[in-house]
């Protein structure tokens, strides 16, 4: 039988990259689904796919403890993906409250939701992130490293992972945590990144504009593959007690940020474009990137995508958006 199919499940962030691809996904397989939204955003994926048209919607904030609870209890909730988060770097570092606030407290409010309703909640799934880490010499980091993030948004994470893992131990709640890779995919809308902005720069014709010197070292992870493992995580959550354990989940097949522009502008047939870079990224880890054995031993999960097969998707995805774009434009004048 289909594990999903007639299972209620609350899902924040749901209007983000890995959120939207989550709840497609949950959609496909039955579920029933109900969507944290923020912010109304008409030209994000969840939107255009429709993905939104095909869930619950309830809007408000992860703070919002009331709000979270109502959620949880009305719509009779199981399984909960919190992914709900402000993931900028750059943002975190101008407004270090505001991430503070959606991160961590935004984390404690959906955990103390559901340890509110123990008769229906059987598995909540926590986004972390390889940089709750931190900075550690030894490389790549296993799921033991110590949680020591120093910047605003590193520390956020290792603050929303310890909270997540101190509910278990205190409560008893059925809570796994997941630690990825940089995601990459079709969705994010978010042109400061690397990928997206790349491809758009591309795009215009124009050099792509690198923020850093084009050293720093990361494990590029491709969005279908992440959500694909969080559903295999909260299937295996309960029958295989992997309760307050976390794990790791990514390529494993570090890429610096010059070598990954290249692979973009070689697979858009674009090698005349030289990239710009402006070497003044701050408060970012040099080198991060993941030992993911233990998902692969215990869940027997690997990646479907290469990092080569990840971007070529990507880049279809990007270029029918970006046509997608411009004729709506045309047709509005």
């Amino acid at each position: 039988m289909n594990f999903w199919n007639d299972r209620n499940v609350l899902v924040t962030g749901a209007t983000g990259l890995l959120g939207s691809w989550v709840i497609d996904a949950l959609a496909k397989r039955g579920a029933n689904v109900v969507a944290l939204v923020r912010d109304h955003v008409p030209k994000c994926r969840a939107a255009r796919s429709g993905a939104l048209e095909r869930v619950n919607q309830v809007f408000g904030c992860l703070e919002d403890h009331d709000l979270i609870l109502r959620a949880v209890n009305e719509y009779e909730v199981d399984t909960v993906f919190h992914l709900g988060a402000q993931t900028i770097v750059g943002t975190a570092n101008r407004s270090p409250r505001s991430t503070f606030e959606g991160n961590i407290r935004g984390t404690w409010v959906v955990l103390e939701a559901c340890r509110q309703c123990p008769t229906l909640v059987r598995r909540v799934i926590v986004a972390s992130s390889d940089k709750a880490y931190g900075v550690h010499d030894k490389l790549p980091y296993d799921e033991d490293a110590p949680l020591v993030g120093r910047f605003p948004y590193d520390v956020s994470k290792s603050c929303a992972d310890l909270i997540a893992l101190s509910y278990f131990h205190t409560y008893g709640l059925p809570v796994a945590i997941t630690r990825c890779g940089n995601l990459y995919g079709g969705g994010d809308l978010n042109f400061n990144r690397l990928v997206p902005g790349t491809i758009r720069s591309v795009w215009r014709d124009e050099k792509p504009v690198i923020r850093s010197d084009g050293r720093f070292i990361r494990d590029y992870f491709y969005v279908k593959d992440a959500a694909e493992a969080y559903l295999l995580l909260a299937e295996r959550l309960e029958s295989d007690e992997l309760a307050g354990q976390a794990f790791n989940f990514g390529n494993q097949t570090p890429v610096s940020v010059i070598e990954l522009v290249d692979r973009i502008l070689q697979l858009m047939d674009r090698t005349d474009l030289t990239p710009v870079i402006l070497n003044q990224a701050a408060n970012e880890i040099p080198e991060q990137y993941l030992n993911c054995t233990k998902a692969r031993r215990v869940l027997d999960w690997s990646p479907a995508c290469g990092l080569d097969d990840g971007l070529r998707e990507t880049i279809h995805w990007y270029r029918a958006w970006f046509e997608q774009t411009r004729k709506r434009c045309q047709d509005d004048f």
